[in-house]
């Protein structure tokens, strides 16, 4: 299992980025070809306290090939351009695969 991890950081105003990212974002995200699943969690603290990060967003794909094609899709273009639209300052992009199969 491959997956593309995004990992954001406290936004200045996070009703604004709520309402982008679930109303917008997510759902355009969900359209990608090949997406087995989506995962989100909201940070809501550290072991020491506040966390500088706000929100995580797991997308799971079959297979590191399936990820890769997904991600050259009309689809995967559009989730793309607008995370770095509304987000490009907020996010870390990281791409794993599961070790725990």
């Amino acid at each position: 299992m491959a997956k593309v991890i995004a990992l954001y950081k406290q936004p200045a105003d996070k009703e604004k980025f709520d309402a982008h990212y679930f109303n917008v974002h997510a759902p355009l995200t969900q359209k990608i070809p090949g997406l087995r699943d989506m995962k989100v969690t909201k940070i809501i603290g550290s072991p020491m306290g506040k966390s500088d990060y706000y929100l995580l967003c797991e997308m799971i794909y079959d297979d590191l090939d399936a990820l890769q094609t997904a991600m050259k899709t009309d689809e995967g273009k559009a989730s793309g351009k607008d995370v770095m639209q509304f987000a490009g300052d907020l996010v870390t992009l990281m791409i794993g695969e599961s070790v725990d199969e």
